[in-house]
Protein backbone atom coordinates (compact mmCIF):
# COMPACT_ATOMS: atom_id res chain seq x y z
CA UNK A 1 0.00 0.00 0.00
CA UNK A 2 1.30 3.42 -0.95
CA UNK A 3 2.05 5.88 1.85
CA UNK A 4 0.86 9.45 1.72
CA UNK A 5 3.33 12.23 1.07
CA UNK A 6 1.58 14.58 3.53
CA UNK A 7 -1.21 14.23 6.13
CA UNK A 8 -4.52 13.79 4.31
CA UNK A 9 -6.85 15.43 6.84
CA UNK A 10 -5.17 18.82 7.15
CA UNK A 11 -4.35 18.96 3.43
CA UNK A 12 -7.95 18.30 2.38
CA UNK A 13 -9.35 20.69 5.01
CA UNK A 14 -7.02 23.47 3.82
CA UNK A 15 -8.18 22.85 0.26
CA UNK A 16 -11.85 22.85 1.31
CA UNK A 17 -11.36 26.31 2.81
CA UNK A 18 -9.67 27.58 -0.37
CA UNK A 19 -6.19 27.74 1.12
CA UNK A 20 -2.86 26.31 0.00
CA UNK A 21 -2.73 22.62 0.99
CA UNK A 22 0.92 22.98 1.91
CA UNK A 23 0.90 25.91 4.35
CA UNK A 24 -2.79 26.80 4.77
CA UNK A 25 -2.07 30.53 4.50
CA UNK A 26 -2.02 31.44 0.81
CA UNK A 27 -5.09 31.49 -1.42
CA UNK A 28 -5.65 28.43 -3.60
CA UNK A 29 -7.72 30.21 -6.24
CA UNK A 30 -7.06 33.56 -7.89
CA UNK A 31 -10.50 33.52 -9.56
CA UNK A 32 -13.65 31.47 -9.00
CA UNK A 33 -12.14 28.15 -10.16
CA UNK A 34 -8.73 29.23 -11.46
CA UNK A 35 -5.96 27.73 -9.35
CA UNK A 36 -3.12 30.08 -8.50
CA UNK A 37 0.13 29.06 -10.12
CA UNK A 38 2.09 29.50 -6.87
CA UNK A 39 1.17 30.08 -3.23
CA UNK A 40 1.83 33.67 -2.24
CA UNK A 41 2.81 32.60 1.30
CA UNK A 42 5.09 29.57 0.82
CA UNK A 43 5.76 29.70 -2.96
CA UNK A 44 4.49 26.13 -3.41
CA UNK A 45 3.67 25.16 -7.01
CA UNK A 46 -0.12 24.76 -6.95
CA UNK A 47 -0.64 24.38 -10.69
CA UNK A 48 0.87 20.89 -10.78
CA UNK A 49 -2.04 19.13 -9.06
CA UNK A 50 -4.59 17.72 -11.50
CA UNK A 51 -8.23 18.60 -10.87
CA UNK A 52 -9.75 17.66 -14.20
CA UNK A 53 -13.20 16.06 -13.98
CA UNK A 54 -13.08 14.75 -10.42
CA UNK A 55 -14.45 17.85 -8.66
CA UNK A 56 -17.27 18.25 -11.19
CA UNK A 57 -18.23 14.60 -10.79
CA UNK A 58 -18.23 14.83 -7.01
CA UNK A 59 -20.30 18.02 -7.11
CA UNK A 60 -22.89 16.32 -9.31
CA UNK A 61 -22.82 13.30 -7.00
CA UNK A 62 -23.38 15.40 -3.90
CA UNK A 63 -26.02 17.63 -5.45
CA UNK A 64 -27.88 14.90 -7.28
CA UNK A 65 -27.79 12.06 -4.81
CA UNK A 66 -27.78 13.85 -1.49
CA UNK A 67 -30.05 16.81 -2.29
CA UNK A 68 -32.24 16.09 -5.32
CA UNK A 69 -33.08 12.46 -4.56
CA UNK A 70 -34.29 13.06 -0.97
CA UNK A 71 -36.13 16.20 -2.09
CA UNK A 72 -38.28 14.08 -4.43
CA UNK A 73 -39.82 12.35 -1.40
CA UNK A 74 -41.48 15.58 -0.23
CA UNK A 75 -45.08 15.85 -1.48
CA UNK A 76 -44.83 19.62 -1.99
CA UNK A 77 -42.51 19.03 -4.95
CA UNK A 78 -45.14 16.93 -6.73
CA UNK A 79 -48.25 18.85 -5.66
CA UNK A 80 -47.16 22.42 -6.32
CA UNK A 81 -47.53 24.30 -9.58
CA UNK A 82 -44.36 23.77 -11.69
CA UNK A 83 -44.44 27.42 -12.76
CA UNK A 84 -43.65 28.36 -9.16
CA UNK A 85 -41.72 25.41 -7.80
CA UNK A 86 -39.39 24.78 -10.75
CA UNK A 87 -37.67 28.20 -10.75
CA UNK A 88 -37.26 28.04 -6.96
CA UNK A 89 -35.82 24.53 -7.03
CA UNK A 90 -33.51 25.22 -9.98
CA UNK A 91 -32.26 28.45 -8.42
CA UNK A 92 -31.54 26.68 -5.15
CA UNK A 93 -29.74 23.83 -6.94
CA UNK A 94 -27.67 26.31 -8.97
CA UNK A 95 -26.70 28.17 -5.79
CA UNK A 96 -25.77 24.93 -4.01
CA UNK A 97 -23.75 23.70 -6.99
CA UNK A 98 -21.90 26.99 -7.49
CA UNK A 99 -21.13 27.17 -3.76
CA UNK A 100 -19.97 23.56 -3.49
CA UNK A 101 -17.84 23.36 -6.65
CA UNK A 102 -14.86 25.52 -5.57
CA UNK A 103 -14.81 23.88 -2.14
CA UNK A 104 -14.86 20.39 -3.61
CA UNK A 105 -12.17 21.37 -6.13
CA UNK A 106 -10.04 22.74 -3.28
CA UNK A 107 -10.50 19.53 -1.32
CA UNK A 108 -9.61 17.51 -4.41
CA UNK A 109 -6.40 19.50 -4.88
CA UNK A 110 -5.64 19.01 -1.17
CA UNK A 111 -6.10 15.27 -1.64
CA UNK A 112 -3.82 15.24 -4.70
CA UNK A 113 -1.21 17.15 -2.67
CA UNK A 114 -1.51 14.72 0.26
CA UNK A 115 -1.08 11.56 -1.80
CA UNK A 116 1.63 13.09 -3.98
CA UNK A 117 -0.12 13.07 -7.37
CA UNK A 118 1.43 15.60 -9.74
CA UNK A 119 0.45 16.59 -13.26
CA UNK A 120 3.91 16.30 -14.80
CA UNK A 121 2.70 14.47 -17.90
CA UNK A 122 0.53 17.38 -19.06
CA UNK A 123 3.49 19.73 -18.88
CA UNK A 124 5.60 17.48 -21.09
CA UNK A 125 2.83 17.28 -23.70
CA UNK A 126 2.43 21.05 -23.64
CA UNK A 127 6.17 21.53 -24.03
CA UNK A 128 6.28 19.03 -26.89
CA UNK A 129 3.41 20.75 -28.68
CA UNK A 130 5.18 24.11 -28.44
CA UNK A 131 8.32 22.75 -30.14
Amino acid sequence: MRETAHPIGPSVMRGLTGRCPSCGKGRLFWKYLKVSSRCEACDHDLARYPADDGPAYLTILVTGHLIVAPMLFFPIVWESNPLYSLPIILSALAAITLTALPRIKGGWIGLMYAIGVKDTEARFHTADAAD
